[in-house]
Order: C-alpha cells, then structure tokens, then sequence
C-alpha cells in the first residue's frame, strides 16, 4: 500500500503543496503538460530550489499576466472549465472535489448559493493552478491512502477581499471543521482556504503518528522566512508492508473524540432518550458515570465515544436534549480487533455473530444482541434460550 503523510507542522498553502509534489519527485514537464490542458489563461511555473531556516526545498511561483491576476470565477464557471478540459477523469474528478469544498463553505459563510459563489482569490489564475495541479501530482504518484498530521493555523489578522479577518480565515476554519487543527505557532495564516481544501478533499486520517516506511521526503517552501520556524510542508512518500495492512489481523489503531459532561439536575427518565438519540447521531459508544460533585451532590457523566466528524452532532443532541450548559472533548486513540460478522444457523433462525481476530486466529465471538432478542420474541423463548441455540450449532459445526 502506498502511503502520502502530510506533515503540516507549518501549515499549507496551494503552492507548498505544489513544491513539496515537485520535491518529493513528480515529474515537472508531466505537470506542465497536464496543466496545459487547462484553458485558463496565460501564465508562467516558476520553480527553483530556495531555503526556510536551514531546509532546502522547492518553491513554486505561479506568475500570471497583470490583466488576469484579479480574474473572479463563480463555481459554475469553474467546474464547466474543468469538465471541458481534457485532463483525465479522476483528474476533474478530484479537483471538482476539492472547489466543491470550497465553495460550500463560501456559500456558507456569505449565504449565496453554491453555483454563483465568487471565489475572488480563488479564481484567480494561480489558485486554479494550484488545486488541479494538487489533483494531477496525487494521480501521478498513484497513491492508495492518504494521512495528514493536525494542521497548524497559524495566528493573527489577514487582509483580504472581505476586509481584515482574524486567522483562521472564516473559509478555512468551515472547510476544517472535525479536523484536528492546532493554533498559534506563527503569527500569520499558515493554512489557506486552498491549502485546507485540499487536505479535507484528499486524507482519509488524521494523526501525528508515521506507522509505514518513509522512503521519499520532499519539503515545498512558503512565502515566510523565519527564523524560528521554517515555513514549509513536508511530505513523506511510502509503503506499507503487506503484513503490516492487517493481513495477520494486528489491531487497528485509530484517532476518534472523547466528548463528555457532568450532569447532576436531569430527570433520570430521560436519560435513556438521551442515548438512543446520541447514537443515531453517530456515536460510536454511549456510558454513563456516576459521579460526587460539590457539596457531594450525585450526579452523572455523560461520556460519548464518536470520530472527529460527528463532534458537531453529537454536540447538537446535547444542547437539545439534555440540560447541560457546557461540554468537554479531547482526542483519544482507540485499538480495534480486526472483526468480522458470521451468521449462525439455529433452531430459531439466523443469528449475526461479531467475531475477533488476533495474529490470524479467532480469540473471541458475541452474538448481536438485537437479532437474539427479535428471534426470542419472534419464537416466544427466552433470550437465553437463544444464546444456547447459538452455542449448541457451533460445536455441531466443527
């Protein structure tokens, strides 16, 4: 398996995107010929080898011609650009992906609809160039998963067509939602809406581990030059092993959101709602705690298991369903045995059964709780009854 690690300790721009691409060994005349197809103007690839405290590195510059740097596209302009083009399919289809994240969030933010969003810097020329050509080095590398570190938003105010704004950009901040961010390292926008945009569209997790073999680096270099921190985005190109893709059925190891509170003035009946509710918003686990407070007061913590896109969910059942006032979360790893669903054939019908896998061998099974409940019902047995079916047609299987 082939994997790309977007270390964003920095940040991520459009163009670091591009030069880290370019570092990390994506043909330069592949790109420009792909990028030729792209009928979006004039306008020159400027790449050259240059420095970020002490990290050598490619920094690419998309110059374009006065008349079309302040060009302003609506998302239907850009899409209809990029359909026509004759770049390949999972070319258009990836760089559609990427402006219709952005252009969601546009249409969010100033209340227009999505169609006619004016993308204003993000129609400009280079910012175009910058998204398809994200689109046409992923192809190139033909990578099969994608995992990028929290990204650093950087701080203080930015200057842009809708007037000074605090960092994050509003685009930005509502293209990351449920993605793990971090703030403060260095005193300007280090994430643009483009860079955003492009890891939202493109990595399947997030996390600060490195759990494969690195065997390429490349390093794409920012406008900034700090002397602090060096402004530039590292990607890490490599494999992982075949028996490290979970074929001897090794834990997975995942990132998921702890979400909890303390609740001590709720009547307890409507606790079991509560829950219901959270899981079909799309919690993972549900439990409760009971807790001393101040005063020795009983009450209840509400602990909620969920991955980092449901937080705004979950969150939403507690405001309206529970008499909270406040909420905490943090990230958590969680380790997974492989599993995998059975059915088993009994006397009363079939039954899904979850089975664990550890090093190749099953360890543990447990039927699903729902199917022997229906079938105790549907017989008039009880559930018991049910589970001994279960245990009694495996040993005449084997």
């Amino acid at each position: 398996m082939k994997i790309l690690y977007y270390d964003c300790f920095a940040g991520i721009s459009g163009d670091m995107n591009l030069g880290a691409m370019l570092d990390l060994g994506v043909d330069q005349k592949f790109l420009l010929k792909e990028l030729g197809k792209l009928p979006v103007g004039s306008y020159k690839l400027k790449v050259y080898q240059d420095k970020r405290g002490g990290i050598t590195g490619t920094k690419v510059d998309v110059v374009v011609t006065s008349h079309h740097r302040h060009d302003k596209r609506t998302f239907r302009d850009i899409s209809k650009l990029i359909k026509q083009s004759k770049l390949s399919t999972d070319v258009k289809k990836m760089s559609l992906d990427i402006f219709s994240r952005l252009a969601r969030a546009e249409a969010k933010i100033h209340g227009e609809k999505i169609e006619n969003v004016h993308f204003h810097e993000v129609g400009a020329i280079d910012s175009i160039v910058d998204i398809v050509g994200a689109a046409i080095c992923l192809d190139y590398l033909k990578i099969d998963k994608v995992i990028s570190s929290p990204l650093q938003l950087g701080s203080g105010i930015i200057h842009c067509n809708h007037g000074t704004l605090p960092v994050p950009a509003p685009a930005t901040a509502e293209i990351l939602k449920g993605i793990p961010v971090k703030t403060g390292l260095v005193p300007f926008e280090a994430t643009t809406p483009t860079g955003a945009a492009i890891i939202a569209s493109t990595a399947s997790s997030f996390t600060d581990r490195i759990d494969f073999i690195p065997q390429k680096i490349g390093y794409g270099l920012g406008s900034k030059n700090l002397s602090s921190i060096p402004n530039v985005l590292r990607l890490l190109l490599g494999d992982m092993p075949a028996d490290a893709e979970r074929k001897n059925d090794e834990p997975e190891i995942r990132d998921a959101l702890m979400i909890e509170c303390n609740i001590d003035d709720m009547n307890p009946e409507f606790y079991d709602n509560l829950m219901e509710l959270l899981f079909s918003a799309g919690a993972q686990d549900v439990f409760y705690t009971p807790i001393l407070m101040k005063k020795s007061r009983p009450a209840i913590t509400v602990s909620v298991l969920c991955d980092s896109e449901k937080q705004k969910a979950i969150e939403k059942v507690f405001w309206l369903n529970s008499s909270t006032f406040g909420l905490r979360s943090y990230r958590v790893s969680k380790t997974m045995l492989k599993r995998e669903i059975a059915k088993v054939k009994t006397r009363y019908g079939e039954v899904s059964v979850k089975q664990g896998y550890f090093n190749g061998r099953m360890i543990k099974s447990k039927p699903e709780y729902e199917d022997c409940r229906r079938l105790a019902k549907e017989n008039g047995v009880s559930i018991q009854e049910i589970y001994e079916s279960i245990r009694s047609a495996k040993r005449t299987s084997k």
